[in-house]
């Protein structure tokens, strides 16, 4: 037989189709049996759209990635509700982790200190006779200590936590006086009576702002006693100094 006896391809859609109409020049496109057939695409740049099936709705293809945006609209539409328990979901293990650092480890209470090397430095410089305080109760907690030399003489400090837990500092210096008081009173101290200790005769003066002290006026030493602690507190470290 010869190719012009030949009979054309049967292009009828099978039943319940629509036929593709091709575009100029390209050749018509037969889905296979069973799938819905394709409109080509528009030259103006419109999307293709597939042609409904039995059963089918006709409409614009699916887009990827429609429902995981649907999806992120939803996340970012919280109520302030939602919000504020996820907030209070985050603070209450930082509230217990605080409360146990504060109450079972003292975590806002000063470390104790060892006020020993300060006090054997002073003594070792032998600038002026060096008590350490002797026969203070339990209570008493030494937190700080240093030892200074300078030009005007030497400066021994050491600073305690009172029982009722007030900050008390005890001096013990051979800087002059007139420059001594100054530096660790206020330029404006003034003594406001004697007090008698054990024989010895201290001198309670003003201080900064809630502060008190006691001077105790030695001709090679000066001893001072100050803080914002209570005057029976001021006076029990001043008695323990000898």
């Amino acid at each position: 037989m010869e190719p012009t006896d030949r009979a054309p391809a049967d292009s009828t859609p099978p039943d319940g189709q629509l036929p593709l109409t091709p575009a100029d020049g390209q050749p018509a496109l037969t889905p296979p049996d069973g799938q819905p057939a394709l409109t080509p695409a528009d030259p103006a740049g419109r999307p293709a759209t597939v042609e409904p099936g039995p059963g089918r709705a006709a409409g614009p293809a699916s887009v990827p990635g429609g429902e995981a945006s649907g999806t992120g609209k939803a996340r970012s539409e919280r109520s302030p509700k939602d919000m504020a328990i996820s907030l209070l979901v985050l603070l209450v293990p930082i509230a217990l982790l605080l409360a146990f650092y504060r109450g079972f480890l003292g975590g806002d209470e000063p470390a104790v200190i060892d006020p020993v090397p300060a006090v054997e430095q002073a003594r070792a410089a032998n600038a002026f006779p060096v008590a350490e305080p002797s026969g203070l109760g339990d209570g008493w907690r030494p937190i700080r200590a240093r030892f200074q030399q300078s030009d005007e003489g030497s400066t021994l400090r050491l600073g305690y936590l009172t029982p009722e837990g007030r900050g008390v500092q005890l001096v013990q210096s051979n800087v002059p006086p007139e420059r001594l008081l100054p530096t660790e009173l206020t330029d404006d101290n003034q003594p406001q009576g004697a007090l008698d200790l054990d024989g010895r005769s201290w001198q309670r003066y003003t201080a900064r702002g809630d502060e008190r002290a006691l001077v105790l006026l030695e001709p090679d030493r000066t001893v001072i006693v100050v803080g914002e602690a209570a005057e029976k507190e001021l006076r029990e470290l001043a008695d323990s100094v000898r």
